[in-house]
């Protein structure tokens, strides 16, 4: 389907997403939160897709929610806590809940409930000139958007809150020392090498990220006893897969095997 405040194509079995409202930094408004979710379901679906490249057209990645939307909510508390359970939480449910590896490439600001978005993605590159930035407290709000999750799963409680209170701008480089990011790479290179990044990813086994996705996901939520458990159950699944005895038998054939996802 087509689509106004972002784009959608697929280059092999890459589905690459991006924010399109640069004239106002990409920041959210009705448009775009309701089309990423039908762009992120549609992505999700497709079974010729085995990897989604999340990232942006314009200088930033995404300045936040649109405060300059004409007849906005964020006068209505009512009105934004059900914008957040009902249009902006689903998109960002949608990258963490997926089958598939999500991968984002961070251009220039990445602030507010679009640091969520980012931080949702399994990878994420950023430019040597990015930066993400929680606003919220310099406007008396709360982190939203599954920051108070997403951020302290990642550097824990004590930066998480820092991050949060003070509102820091954090670099690309300082977000790669806190292992919040995969990959810092030169602005001017950043889509090709996010795009070559995800293509790599897409020559992998889909069923083995599949699996290594759901496990780790697990984990966050549950006892390392438990943890071993499940991993021995899509274990199960991989090793009866059609997949892994072909790429067993290519290994020690010295052949290369082309995935099937089965």
């Amino acid at each position: 389907m087509s689509y106004q405040s972002l784009t959608y194509e697929k280059v092999g079995r890459v589905a690459v997403i991006k924010f399109n409202r640069p004239d106002k930094l990409n920041a959210f408004d009705t448009s775009q939160r309701r089309e990423f979710v039908q762009a992120a379901r549609e992505a999700n679906a497709d079974k010729d897709v085995w990897v989604v490249l999340l990232g942006a057209h314009g200088r930033a990645f995404s300045a936040g929610a649109d405060l300059s939307e004409p007849n906005n909510e964020f006068n209505d508390g009512h009105a934004v806590e059900d914008m957040l359970n009902l249009e902006y939480k689903p998109g960002i449910m949608q990258i963490a809940d997926s089958r598939k590896p999500w991968v984002c490439a961070v251009n220039g600001a990445c602030a507010g409930v679009g640091y969520s978005y980012a931080m949702a993605c399994d990878m994420v590159m950023m430019a040597d000139n990015a930066f993400l930035y929680q606003p919220f407290s310099a406007i008396g709000l709360v982190p939203d958007g599954g920051s108070t999750w997403l951020i302290p799963a990642a550097v824990g409680h004590k930066r998480a809150f820092e991050l949060m209170a003070l509102g820091e701008k954090l670099t690309a480089e300082k977000a790669l020392e806190w292992g919040m990011i995969n990959r810092v790479v030169p602005a001017d290179s950043l889509q090709d090498d996010a795009l070559a990044l995800a293509q790599d990813l897409a020559e992998r086994s889909p069923l083995a990220l599949r699996h290594t996705k759901a496990a780790l996901r697990y984990a966050t939520e549950h006892s390392l006893s438990e943890s071993i458990t499940y991993e021995a159950s899509l274990q199960r699944m991989c090793i009866d897969s059609e997949d892994s005895g072909n790429a067993v038998r290519a290994f020690f054939n010295k052949e290369k095997y082309e995935w099937q996802n089965k």
